[in-house]
């Protein structure tokens, strides 16, 4: 440990890190300061010395604030409170939202520049709230919140960075079934978390406590019904299934698709993204959805039931990507003919995923990205592999988070 921990050093930001935070220098060192905005000049308190590289700091006071410094939505959050007080969840609520596009399009360009050698112009997309005032100021779409439980029993968001549960009012990034049920001033002693979720089917909202057993939800996306668990994955904005379908159906050419290929969809959760491709071309579709955990694999093959074509297949990806070397002469054709669609976790998929499945050879692939660092590595393995990003749109899923999603094309060069 290094003697700057909890000292106060003045910096003036540069530009806008992955992960949320400001760059800075402070006598040549890298300090990354959360809670400023690039071009401002502000007072932060060291919170992390130990490495030799960087250090990590909060923003205590604001010098010479940015002109897209906005009060912030999450009052808790705001910068004059104490760091240590302050809600993790919405490390760009006190950034303007077009500007909060402007700098996630920024982190995607920069990452796809350094990592993939790839230059791209992207305008990160808005998606519609709840309700026009929530589309209009980027509240109101969160669907889920986990809550953690505290020391008194009360119930609260960690703090940024940390396992310190923060007492709140109101939590402005869920939507109004979610914020209404939020038993933020009720004592839960023993809970562990709670879950809030407000299902698109059926009224109001739920509660998940603990490691409760799953129950099955419906959630609806234009006139189709997904079933799934409620402890399960689901996109968290209310307008993101239907917006991430219809990106995928957009991102596929239809001059190389070919609806009796081995079409994929890998890391299909209860099946969204494989029903959108079969909303677009239609009843006579072969797809293969595969999922490692078995409850959503089983949700997943009720939700593609009216496809005949549509198989599920309980997997680790990684495995199944390695499997595909195997394949017999006809499935090797009918892989070349393939429209691959992934939406892996945070992580990417990486070159144990990609490195069989790109020397499988398939016509396209549609790459879902929730992290702009993960995703440019992933560029630059296809790349190597024979693949050029084509299209690529980007999505404001998580508004007032530094978080945004990808959706790019791929074709064999």
């Amino acid at each position: 440990m290094g003697d700057m921990q909890g000292r106060e050093i003045e910096v003036e930001t540069t530009n806008m890190a992955h992960g949320g935070e400001s760059v800075a220098r402070y006598e040549g060192r890298v300090v990354f300061v959360a809670d400023a905005i690039p071009g401002e000049k502000v007072v932060a308190r060291v919170t992390d010395d130990t490495k030799k590289s960087f250090w990590r700091a909060d923003t205590v006071r604001v010098l010479e604030p940015s002109p897209h410094r906005r009060a912030h939505v999450w009052p808790e959050a705001s910068v004059d409170r104490d760091p240590a007080g302050r809600p993790g969840g919405a490390d760009y609520g006190h950034i303007d939202l077009a500007f909060q596009r402007d700098l996630k399009a920024g982190v995607l360009v920069d990452a796809l520049s350094r990592m993939a050698k790839v230059e791209r112009e992207v305008v990160v997309e808005a998606l519609p709230g709840s309700t026009p005032e929530s589309t209009a100021d980027g509240t109101g779409w969160r669907t889920r919140e986990r809550l953690h439980v505290g020391d008194d029993g009360r119930l609260g968001p960690y703090a940024a960075r940390s396992h310190r549960v923060i007492a709140v009012a109101g939590l402005p990034l869920a939507v109004d079934a979610v914020r209404e049920h939020a038993p933020l001033s009720e004592r839960m002693p023993g809970a562990g978390t709670v879950t809030i979720l407000a299902p698109s089917v059926g009224e109001g909202a739920r509660l998940v406590i603990g490691a409760q057993k799953p129950t099955v939800i419906r959630e609806r996306v234009g006139d189709r019904e997904f079933r799934v668990d409620d402890t399960g994955f689901w996109q968290v904005h209310t307008a993101a299934p239907a917006t991430l379908s219809a990106a995928v159906q957009d991102a596929i050419d239809p001059d190389l698709f070919d609806p009796k290929a081995a079409n994929l969809d890998l890391y299909g959760g209860v099946g969204l993204l494989a029903a959108a491709v079969g909303d677009r071309f239609g009843a006579g579709l072969r797809i293969t959805s595969v999922e490692s955990d078995e409850r959503a694999t089983e949700h997943a093959a009720e939700n593609l039931a009216e496809w005949l074509g549509a198989a599920v297949v309980t997997a680790r990806v990684e495995s199944f990507a390695r499997g595909l070397a195997d394949a017999s002469v006809t499935e090797r054709a009918r892989l070349a003919a393939a429209t691959v669609v992934l939406d892996p976790p945070r992580s990417g998929a990486g070159a144990a995923v990609l490195e069989p499945l790109a020397a499988a050879g398939p016509a396209q692939i549609v790459y879902v990205a929730c992290d702009p660092v993960a995703f440019a590595r992933d560029v630059a393995v296809l790349a190597q592999a024979g693949y050029e990003l084509d299209r690529l749109r980007a999505l404001d899923l998580f508004p007032h988070t530094h978080h945004v999603e990808a959706v790019g094309t791929f074709r064999r060069r």
